[in-house]
């Protein structure tokens, strides 16, 4: 009975690529800013998703990830530490940063999607054009949007920090 518990478990918890079977082999978030003039970032490291996404057929698309807020990585402790509190991510109470596809459409060579994206319990609708390549083992998603952080309250209100932070995916899945 545990072994049967424990597979069912794994099968539900493991990212699932419903329509193509396909798993998730690599993703990236970075984030960009400008503090003081200078752009500066980083990523958000620990990141899964479950993808079911066919370019011929985009209304039986869905895609949803969910991100470890924790994991954000500046290359600075000292930074990402402070990141972690209250102030910005606050990730003791609010651990995870999701996105929820609501619909896919064609453009140009590429495709939009909108997606609810949630963080620390706010959600905003968001646009995030994306483009679709086949490779040799798997297929590549690339897609970049920017968010005002303080939708967010992340940050609360400053005079060096800019509002507007561009947000970088890349996710690649096996055929």
């Amino acid at each position: 009975m545990k072994k049967i518990i424990t597979v069912v478990l794994l099968l539900v918890t493991s990212p699932i690529f419903a329509q193509t079977g396909n798993d998730l082999t690599k993703a990236k978030i970075s984030f960009e800013l400008k503090n003081l003039g200078i752009k500066t970032g980083g990523t958000i490291d620990k990141v899964q998703a479950d993808i079911a996404f066919d370019p011929a057929n985009l209304n039986a698309g869905k895609i949803t990830a969910v991100a470890e807020a924790a994991s954000i990585n500046t290359d600075n402790n000292m930074r990402d530490n402070h990141l972690r509190n209250e102030d910005y991510f606050d990730v003791a109470k609010y651990p995870k940063i999701t996105m929820s596809s609501t619909a896919f459409r064609k453009k140009g060579n590429g495709f939009i999607g909108v997606f609810n994206l949630t963080i620390k319990d706010k959600t905003k609708p968001v646009e995030v054009p994306f483009t679709y390549t086949a490779l040799n083992a798997g297929y590549l998603f690339k897609g970049s949007f920017k968010i005002n952080r303080r939708d967010f309250g992340i940050g609360g209100s400053s005079m060096t920090m800019s509002d507007e932070v561009t947000i970088n995916i890349e996710a690649e899945t096996g055929k």
